[in-house]
């Protein structure tokens, strides 16, 4: 094999698709995929692909820096993508320690591992770290996030992210090591697991259950697609300069409740229901602590070095998504039955 690729979180929802496209597309790289199978991780979102030559599965937990040492040394690994991690707001705000171990430590574990696998020898090599917007904290009504904005956190989880992103910038100044970083908007698409807005609307609709929206609903996320997200990805591993960071944006902003609006108006249709009936299931919650107003990415870097742009419009990305849950209600029913969990515990040893 040419490289040796790791790829730690190849589990969850934006990883399953990074891994899918990597060992699609370079079957001469050996892609090794890294996940701990803890709740978002799932096997099942990569089947379609896991019987290739050039594709190894290993389960383990980053947090444990032994076996990331070992893991290092045995298959010598020319490069990572980083995009394991705890990343839902609601779990960092009741369990912040959890994000702190893994989002943390983990990081810091990966990048000591690659920094003395490639002592003295750092060419042709690259750590690269996925990261989130929200390490930007909150935009008012006008602006959009560079670059060279400085980092606000406001959550445990957006913390802990800025936190390994301060890290790796780090180990790039006093060691060195070749890292690449981007920050992105949310993601949405298939594999989702269904904790998250998207799925979680379409799944509700679809058991006529109620449709939490925090506050008023006039908080605005830019939407990007998730396989577009994974060609950006792809862009920057590949050409991406060393020690720089890339913004990856949908240029696709809604406020909640206007999201939640479309996606039951298209479900309706799917569903041959009179539009507004989905839109009767809308129930105000009360708004979540520390909720960030607006998050908004200026992606004019990445598209001017690397040419990429969005190539799916939400319309189009929207009706997909939904889509392939509607298609997809095995792999969602076995997701909040918790079955695939119970399955992990008895196919792979416990790290």
């Amino acid at each position: 094999m040419k490289k040796k690729i790791l790829i730690t979180g190849g589990a969850g929802f934006i990883g399953s698709h990074v891994v899918r496209l990597f060992v699609n597309k370079y079957p001469e790289y050996q892609i090794i995929n890294l996940d701990a199978l803890t709740y978002a991780g799932n096997l099942e979102n990569l089947k379609d692909i896991d019987s290739k030559s050039n594709y190894i599965f290993v389960k383990g937990n980053i947090t444990d820096l032994a076996f990331v040492t070992e893991l290092f040394q045995e298959f010598k690994f020319d490069g990572v993508l980083h995009l394991a991690a705890e990343s839902h707001v609601d779990r960092s705000i009741s369990d912040p320690l959890a994000f702190i171990t893994t989002n943390i430590v983990g990081t810091v574990n990966l990048l000591n591992a690659a920094k003395e696998l490639w002592k003295g020898e750092m060419d042709d090599k690259k750590f690269y770290h996925i990261s989130t917007d929200e390490v930007y904290g909150s935009l008012g009504p006008t602006g959009k996030f560079t670059e060279t904005t400085p980092y606000d956190p406001r959550s445990p989880y957006s913390a802990s992210k800025a936190s390994s992103d301060h890290l790796v910038r780090a180990y790039f100044h006093t060691y060195k090591l070749p890292v690449v970083l981007s920050n992105c908007s949310n993601n949405y698409g298939a594999n989702q697991f269904p904790e998250k807005l998207i799925p979680l609307v379409i799944n509700n609709i679809k058991n006529s259950k109620p449709l939490p929206i925090y506050g008023k609903g006039d908080n605005i996320r830019d939407w990007l697609f998730v396989e577009d997200h994974a060609l950006a990805i792809d862009q920057i591993y590949h050409e991406g300069r060393i020690g720089e960071t890339y913004n990856i944006g949908g240029d696709n902003e809604w406020t909640n409740i206007d999201l939640v609006k479309k996606l039951c108006d298209i479900m309706d249709k799917k569903l041959n229901q009179d539009i507004g009936t989905s839109q009767k299931l809308i129930t105000y919650v009360k708004d979540r602590a520390g909720h960030d107003m607006r998050y908004a990415i200026d992606a004019s870097k990445i598209e001017k070095e690397l040419g990429w742009k969005p190539s799916i419009q939400f319309e189009e990305g929207f009706e997909q998504t939904i889509d392939w849950y509607l298609e997809n209600t095995d792999w969602l029913e076995r997701i909040l039955s918790g079955d695939y969990e119970k399955y992990y515990e008895n196919q792979y040893d416990n790290r």
